[in-house]
């Protein structure tokens, strides 16, 4: 059996321009880190039964995986399809640390560290940079998925990077290295929170590349922010950081799309009030993961606040999740094939 993990990520500044709509025309740029929250992936071989079994959200099992409706799970179906797997059966499960469609890059992450699994599986071992264009390859180009590269280079690299998006599609990863008294300050002063709604990615990143040319300007301004994001960050100056972090969450809302709702503004503005410096809603929009800087005394207030917040729009599924920023990529956590 093979056990893959592969970290979300909470992405700072610039996402958006890595969306090809934009990289295409003028440089994207993010700014993003790995935190120490997975998605694990079990492969296990079964010549024995010689069926294909998947457990994500539903159990399903297939005589074969090439036809096309071996498994209701797109991504599962095409990396299998892909990647020349010599077993007659597997078992394939999937866990994550938080559940999906949270704006923490989940779905990418899950892509790199099946992909990273099956090879490992067929004897073949990738560079992180050829695993995360692999991971790219299956859900922007086989499957069309309308999302941008810096998720899968996220999972697939790790750690804290300022990712560039370059015209010709290449990718380059500068990595940001934080002294570990800047690190220990930037998670003391993080706050992360479940909103307990969950949206599709793919409607919102459809829209909002329909409409990339009306927003120039706005798309120039998030990936100009990179530089002094990763500047602050450097610097431990943790309160700029908030008031980029901030302006970036207004500037996404002029992105023509609906990125927001009336309770996600409520618990954000219930979140200043409070206290918070900054923050954002993670991801594409509509849900997911909002994710704050404060000072350190007053997150206990702050979550109290939104908390009511969250019981009076009757998000049962909101959370905090304590966090804390890893520099590891998608790893092979178990494999006794190579015995």
């Amino acid at each position: 059996m093979l056990l893959v993990k592969s970290p979300l990520r909470i992405s700072f500044v610039g996402g958006g321009t890595d969306l090809p709509a934009f990289y295409r025309q003028e440089r994207g740029a993010v700014i993003s880190s790995t935190i120490d929250k997975f998605v694990y992936v079990a492969i296990h071989p079964t010549p024995m039964t010689r069926r294909f079994v998947i457990k994500h959200r539903s159990i399903e099992s297939a005589d074969a995986i090439d036809a096309t409706d071996a498994t209701e799970h797109p991504y599962l179906r095409a990396a299998l399809q892909d990647v020349a797997v010599d077993a007659a059966g597997l078992d394939i499960s999937v866990m994550s640390d938080l559940p999906g469609r949270t704006g923490l890059g989940g779905s990418s992450s899950f892509t790199v560290a099946l992909l990273k699994g099956l090879n490992a599986l067929g004897g073949r071992s990738l560079s992180r940079h050829e695993l995360a264009e692999a991971a790219c390859r299956l859900e922007i180009e086989r499957l069309g998925e309308p999302i941008g590269k810096q998720d899968q280079y996220a999972a697939a690299l790790g750690g804290l990077n300022v990712f560039h998006f370059n015209p010709d599609g290449t990718v380059t990863a500068e990595p940001v290295f934080l002294h570990f008294e800047q690190r220990a300050r930037l998670e003391a002063c993080s706050l992360l929170f479940y909103t307990g709604i969950t949206r599709g990615a793919a409607e919102v990143l459809r829209e909002q590349q329909q409409k990339t040319g009306e927003r120039m300007d706005v798309y120039r301004r998030m990936a100009a922010a990179v530089s002094p994001f990763r500047d602050a960050l450097l610097a431990g100056d943790v309160r700029a950081m908030a008031d980029m972090l901030h302006a970036a969450w207004a500037d996404k809302q002029q992105l023509g799309v609906s990125v927001s709702s009336p309770a996600i503004d409520e618990l954000y503005e219930a979140a200043r009030r409070a206290g918070a410096w900054g923050g954002k809603l993670l991801g594409a929009g509509r849900g997911g993961c909002l994710y704050l800087l404060a000072p350190p005394e007053l997150h206990a207030q702050i979550a109290a606040a939104i908390g009511g917040v969250a019981a009076r729009h009757q998000l049962g599924d909101f959370n905090r999740a304590d966090v804390r920023f890893v520099q590891s990529g998608a790893a092979i956590v178990f494999n006794d094939r190579r015995r």
